[in-house]
This record gives C-alpha cells, structure tokens and sequence, in this order.
C-alpha cells in the first residue's frame, strides 16, 4: 500500500490550521471541479485526491491519526529500511494509535463501501487507515451527527449527515431562479432548483438530500453570486449607473435603464440633473421570495462629456462660455 502525503496534494504545510486547509481546498475544488472540466479525467482524480485530503486533514481525530502514521513513516524512511516492508496493520481502521476500539485486520474496499456509505472514490489508502472513522462526504462539508456508530461490528444509523456545497451562479440565475446538477458523496447526481431571489451568503436547504440515515440528512447550498457588469446588488435592491450626454442632463429627456428581466425601462430626466443624481425605479430589483414583490432599482446618472467639436459646435460652447461669464 502507497502513503499519502495529504499536506502536498492541498500545499499546505504541516502545521497549517483548519482555516488555511480549507482555504487551500476550496481553491482547488473550484479549479479542478468536474463541471469545470468535462471530460477530463486528470481534473477528475485530482478533485478526487482533494476531497480524499481534505476529508482527512479538515477532521481533527483523522488528522491526529493521520500526523502519528506520517511520523512512524518518516522514521521508517530515514531509518533506510524497505518501504514495501513497513507494518501497516498496526495502522488499519480501528487499530492502532487513534483507532476506534474495533480492530480489523483487513476489508476489502468493496466490502467498506458498503460499510461506511460510498468510499470507492477514496484510494485504498484511505480505505484501510480511516474506514471505521466514517467519511464526511467528498466535496462537500457538513454539520451534524455521523451517519452512524459501531456497536457490535455493526453499524447502527441515526439522523444521516448534512452536507453543505458552496455554489456561485449568475446575478441573471439568482433573478430567474436556476438549477444545479451536484454529485453526492456517493457517487450519485441530484439535480436542485435554486429559488429566485437567492442572496449572496445564504443557504438554501434541500430537506432529505443529504447523507443517508433515519431520516436522512439534509443538503445545504452556500450561495455566491457572480459579480455583475452593470449592476451592483444590496438586500433585495440592485444599482446601475446610465450614461446620459450632457445636452440631455442639461435640457431634460428620456433615458432607457436596463433591467434584470431583459426589458428596459424608459426614465424621464429632469432639465439641469447633476451627475451622481440618483432615480429610483420601485419594483425593478431583485425577487424578495415568498410572493412579496421585488426590491427597487437606483439608476445613478453618469453624465458624459463630448470627446469631439466640430468647428460649429465649438463656436457654440465658445457663446455659451460667454454668456455665462466664463470667458
């Protein structure tokens, strides 16, 4: 069986703390993701090594027992003795230092799959040394009980876990409302609707989808909403800016204002309105949820100067000049 080094697969030194684990992991998760990367197997076992290091070094008794086996490791190698012949038994899930109290000297990884709830994606590494342990759930973090506890070599379940995914969608998806194809722990895809009106920082719970159990556990999405060109968002209300040349700033007139439902809303100008002026459109924001109308919209007027005269319209700004007293 092959150590893992768990601290190079995230680049994390071995004294990093929890906050900078999961920094590091929420990092390559996001870049090696399969839904960023279709078709790519290289992507694929990479963002599974990361799930698999990240399970172990984010919990703090797999992480205990994890750094007592590198030690021993370490020593094994600098000791110059073989590799292949170092005792892992001592090591194996629930035996050993940091073990549960149930020995096992040895389990297939077909037969730990189906113990511990879908551990095929993890190497046989993991396998071995944290079975008993439980597994967290790969890409995902979660609060809550345990799936489950050993008592008499069996497992007994409770309430399943929750899991909790960070997922970042469009300000148009958080409009709309959109949909999400996740894959679960167990190899499994589910496919959830986020409701429109989903506000950056929240977290939108799919009761039932989470680990299983009895009941099963839930699953909860961390929203992150993609910044927006053109439109700024607060609460449930969005701010633009609309560019307006200056004879209509000074004279008064009509502007159009985008919105996030496609259509553009005709806004009528005052004569003399300053830049920075802001205008609010009641109703044009985002989905507050639950049939209680939208936010507003604020359009702030950015005036924009002439780049280029003519000679005639030189002239003129030239009289306007004088009549205001400025030459």
């Amino acid at each position: 069986m092959e150590y893992r080094d768990y601290y190079a697969i995230l680049g994390v030194d071995k004294n990093a703390s929890r906050e900078e684990i999961k920094r590091a992991y929420h990092k390559l998760a996001q870049k090696y993701h399969p839904d960023k990367n279709p078709g790519d197997k290289a992507a694929e076992e990479k963002f599974k090594d990361i799930n698999e290091a990240y399970e172990v070094l984010s919990d703090p008794e797999k992480r205990k027992k994890y750094d007592q086996l590198g030690q021993k490791w370490q020593q094994w190698q600098q000791m110059g003795y073989d590799p292949n012949a170092f005792d892992w038994s001592q090591w194996f899930a629930g035996g050993g230092p940091g073990g549960h109290g149930v020995h096992v000297e040895y389990v297939s990884p077909e037969d730990l799959g189906d113990l511990f709830g879908g551990l095929g994606d993890f190497s046989d590494f993991f396998r071995n040394i944290f079975g008993s342990m439980g597994r967290r759930g790969a890409g995902f973090d979660f609060g809550g009980a345990r799936a489950g506890t050993w008592t008499g070599g069996r497992t007994a379940f409770r309430r399943g876990q929750d899991y909790e995914q960070e997922v970042e969608i469009t300000l148009e998806e958080a409009y709309h409302g959109t949909s999400r194809r996740l894959r679960k722990p167990d190899g499994s895809t589910v496919e959830v609707k986020i409701p429109a009106g989903a506000k950056e920082g929240s977290r939108v719970r799919f009761k039932g989808l989470g680990g299983p159990g009895n009941p099963p556990g839930d699953l909860f999405l961390r929203i992150r909403i993609h910044p927006h060109p053109k439109f700024r968002i607060k609460g449930s209300d969005l701010y633009t800016e609309v560019p307006v040349d200056v004879y209509t700033a000074v004279l008064g007139g009509e502007v159009h204002v985008p919105t996030l439902d496609g259509r553009t809303v005709r806004l009528k100008l005052p004569p003399y309105t300053q830049n920075g002026k802001r205008f609010r459109l009641r109703g044009k924001g985002m989905p507050k949820g639950r049939g209680s109308g939208n936010g507003d919209l604020y359009a702030a007027v950015d005036v924009r100067l002439p780049t280029h005269l003519s000679p005639r319209e030189k002239e003129l700004w030239e009289e306007l000049a004088k009549l205001a007293g400025k030459r």
